[in-house]
């Protein structure tokens, strides 16, 4: 099992409540995940949304994949998350797009789930779960709320190599990960929490090409506006994020995994 750290759900809030959400967005869109709608639809592909199905979205953040396969998939969604900011801006924009009629927001813990069992057709998360201080605790969740024969489908930033403690320690101070799991360990997670799996794929290559474009994205675009907006610190802060998990990436250490499975 990866190393655990020391950063907590209070941490996670203070980033995204705090300008690491505004830089967040400006770098990756207000989808904030690797892939943008090109890996949403993927996923919605993968799980097989249809008009009418209800989908939980846990981590949901700013809603943005939620507000797309609403509209793209006629399909119903919760989304579930505990950053008070992410919350207010996802329900806000919702209305704005005329959604609201489809996607209801509720604040709450991912491993302690205020719904009830048998409640979902599908679980659905985006790069999100690395937050998540015990992934077997919501891979029971998603087990528990998911209806018989439902199905979870998530991706996650992972370990998908050998990583020296030291770097692994910067990468997640970088990002206040409590720790990452490993490709093989989620798919351990889900059957440990009653899963068959259907589909695992390590996507990291196209996971360091994202960061390609982040890097451009930071040092080249958006560099006047980090600037102007947050400061010379936070430029050079964003900066060295990038790189380091660009490199990482590239170097097969950090990837994404993509899992498919059914209860």
């Amino acid at each position: 099992m990866p190393k655990r750290y020391d950063y907590t759900m209070k941490d996670v809030q203070e980033v995204y409540d705090g300008p690491g959400g505004l830089l967040w967005e400006a770098v990756m869109s207000e989808q904030i995940h690797s892939g943008r709608e090109e890996a949403t639809d993927a996923l919605a592909m993968a799980v097989g949304l249809k008009p009418g199905m209800h989908v939980l979205d846990v981590c949901s953040a700013l809603g943005a994949p939620a507000r797309h396969i609403a509209k793209k998939y006629r399909v119903k969604v919760t989304g579930l998350d505990f950053t008070k900011t992410m919350l207010e801006k996802a329900i806000q924009r919702t209305k704005d797009a005329g959604l609201d009629n489809l996607i209801t927001f509720v604040e709450g813990n991912a491993m302690d789930m205020p719904f009830k069992k048998d409640t979902f057709d599908i679980v659905w998360g985006q790069d999100a779960w690395c937050y998540v201080t015990d992934k077997y605790l919501l891979a029971r969740e998603c087990f528990r709320v998911l209806k018989p024969g439902g199905k979870l489908g998530f991706t996650d930033w992972i370990i998908t190599g050998e990583v020296e403690e030291d770097l692994l320690a910067k990468l997640y101070e970088s990002m206040s990960f409590p720790h990452m799991e490993t490709f093989q360990g989620w798919q351990e997670a889900l059957k440990k929490a009653g899963f068959k799996i259907l589909d695992a794929k390590d996507q990291t290559e196209d996971y360091a090409k994202c960061f390609d474009a982040y890097k451009q994205k930071v040092e080249v675009e958006l560099k006047p506006t980090i600037i102007e907006n947050f400061g010379e610190e936070l430029f050079g802060f964003a900066t060295n994020l990038v790189n380091m998990w660009r490199d990482a990436a590239h170097a097969h250490k950090v990837g994404r995994g993509f899992y498919i499975a059914q209860k």
